[in-house]
């Protein structure tokens, strides 16, 4: 097995893990190796192709694609040394780290270990989503992974649960994609995204935002059941994914 030595080893290749290294090396830490699975950096900024990013640092409004290429731009400028493709297997007490890659096996000596992993959604038990988890429901990340870097379109009739702003984004996202978005639907009696964001994806393309609203029902197992229609409360629901809803 391989071994090597770095004064500095980050995890992570995406905004946190960028910034990080460029931060490190301004400090005065010339010994990085910045580590990424992926096979090129950037992280979740990749497939965030909706502006907006960059107004604090960069004085304008960037797509994640242009704002994470700005912090590449640094690290390579920098000289800092990357590794892509590569998993962190272990890390132990005394920072000794086990990665793999193509290349194998290698074990990392870090003298200072930054851990720019991001995070991942919640699934379905986790939110308590009733039902079983049939074909048909994505996490909001997960259908902008989908459309925006493979270009795979989830579907064409969907509704959106939860107001945050990646939802609202990709309300207005598949709606430009051609598919129809019934309503957004909030638990909270109030939406969780930005006021911008309700405007620009919401209320400039007609989809309705219904608070105090979620999910009681998810209808099919191996795949969602065909187009519905009820109503639950005061809400009429015409579409291909849940049949009721509570509303207070």
């Amino acid at each position: 097995m391989r071994e090597m030595k770095r004064d500095l080893v980050i995890i992570g290749g995406g905004p946190a893990g960028l910034s990080a290294a460029v931060a490190a090396r301004q400090a005065g830490c010339e010994d990085i190796l910045l580590i990424e699975r992926d096979r090129i950096l950037g992280g979740i900024l990749n497939q965030c192709i909706h502006d907006g990013f960059g107004l604090h640092r960069f004085g304008e409004a960037l797509t994640g694609p242009e704002y994470a290429q700005r912090y590449i731009d640094e690290v390579n400028n920098s000289g800092i040394e990357t590794q892509l493709g590569t998993i962190v297997l272990s890390m132990d007490s005394e920072r000794k780290l086990t990665v793999s890659s193509r290349k194998g096996y290698a074990r990392i000596h870090a003298g200072a270990v930054v851990l720019a992993m991001g995070c991942r959604e919640q699934t379905a038990g986790a939110i308590s989503l009733p039902g079983t988890r049939p074909s048909g429901i994505y996490t909001a990340g997960a259908a902008q992974n989908f459309i925006n870097l493979q270009n795979i379109m989830v579907g064409r009739r969907a509704v959106i649960l939860g107001s945050g702003d990646i939802g609202l984004i990709m309300a207005r996202r598949l709606t430009l994609e051609g598919a129809k978005v019934e309503a957004v639907f909030e638990i909270l009696p109030y939406a969780g995204g930005l006021p911008r964001n309700i405007q620009q994806c919401l209320n400039d393309y007609d989809i309705p935002l219904y608070l105090s609203t979620s999910v009681v029902e998810v209808h099919g197992k191996d795949r969602l059941t065909r187009p519905m229609r009820t109503i639950a409360g005061n809400i009429l629901v015409e579409n291909g994914i849940f049949r009721s809803f509570s509303h207070t």
